[in-house]
This record gives structure tokens, C-alpha cells and sequence, in this order.
């Protein structure tokens, strides 16, 4: 049984738990997290779900993500995350690009530049189908055909941005301190 924290709107923890899949009770908010993988050329490491999950069964998506599992930071979500779903270990001292608010939570999303061979991933056969390197456009034709989990296209170009960009600067040159693994 996976155990979330809830938060109020501040996200302020509000000291109590709900398990994963739950009724979420109204006005509190959880954690999930995001990574996008980017390659030194710019492409993105992109996931192709399994038949099987609950939401959007079969479709691409992002590189990885989840929710954050109760007492865990979300740094520490990210980092269990890529290693369960790709196999890849982060190092503990990046920061989120940015944080995406819906309606009943907080969406912390990391986006870092490391090229990796997707042939020596070890991917989670309960999530991950498959993986693949994908330019903005390509995504932009997935989201049309229906064969991307169904982000904005403005978003997903923001996150292209992001990857050379952190916070409001207007620097194309990767930042001291971007990860390299």
C-alpha cells in the first residue's frame, strides 16, 4: 500500500496521509514529481507506458514520473522514481525547473541534460513499454495523433525551454551544476 502526504494550498503538510488511488479529501493537495531527461542535441528521453496502467494506457509520455511517497521529499520522489522506472541513479542536489500546480496538488518538474544510451536502461516492465529520444516536434505530432498523453503544446514547449533555462534567464548555455550521470 503506497502512502501520500497531503498538503494545504500553501503546501504546508497537513500531517496526514491518504493511500494511493483514494478518495482525496477536498482542499488538500499531493506531490508528484517529473523528469525530462534532454540529450546534449536536445531531444528528450521519452516513455511509452504499458497496456496495463491505470491512466493512459499505451500512450508516450515524458520521461518519468509519480507521486511522492509519504515522508519523502521531492528530490527524493525524482530520484526513486527514475531509478525504478529507467534504472538511472540522480544525483541528490538538483533542483525542480519548475512546479505546475493542478487541482488537487503540486507537480515538481526536473529537467536535466545527460545523454544515455536507452539500450542500457533497465526499465520497470509493470510501467515502462519502451523508450525513446524525441524532438519537440515529433511530441507536437504524437499530441495530435493521440498517441502522447494529452499535455498542452505550450507546456511541452516550455519544458523544451527549460532544459537550457532556469528560472527567467535568457542564457542558451547549460548552467554550472546541470547534471551530468
Amino acid at each position: 500500500m503506497e502512502l501520500l502526504d497531503l498538503y494545504d494550498v500553501n503546501r504546508k503538510p497537513l500531517g496526514i496521509t491518504m493511500e494511493r488511488g483514494g478518495v482525496q479529501p477536498k482542499g488538500t493537495f499531493r506531490l508528484v514529481v517529473h523528469v525530462c531527461i534532454f540529450s546534449a542535441d536536445g531531444r528528450m528521453l521519452c516513455q511509452r507506458r504499458v497496456s496495463g496502467k491505470r491512466a493512459f494506457p499505451n500512450m508516450w509520455d515524458i520521461s518519468c514520473g509519480g507521486c511522492v511517497d509519504s515522508g519523502e521529499t521531492s528530490l527524493q520522489g525524482a530520484v526513486r522514481e527514475v531509478k525504478e522506472e529507467l534504472g538511472l541513479t540522480l544525483p541528490a542536489d538538483i533542483l525542480p525547473s519548475l512546479t505546475v500546480h493542478f487541482n488537487y496538488g503540486f507537480d515538481d518538474v526536473y529537467c536535466i541534460t545527460a545523454d544515455v544510451d536507452e539500450r542500457s536502461l533497465d526499465l520497470q516492465a509493470e510501467e515502462v513499454a519502451e523508450v525513446r529520444w524525441l524532438t519537440a516536434e515529433q511530441i507536437h505530432k504524437m499530441l495530435k495523433d493521440g498517441s502522447f498523453v494529452p499535455y498542452d503544446h505550450a507546456y511541452i514547449d516550455y519544458l523544451f525551454f527549460c532544459r537550457n533555462h532556469r528560472g527567467l534567464t535568457d542564457s542558451e548555455t547549460p548552467l554550472a551544476g546541470d547534471v551530468k550521470l
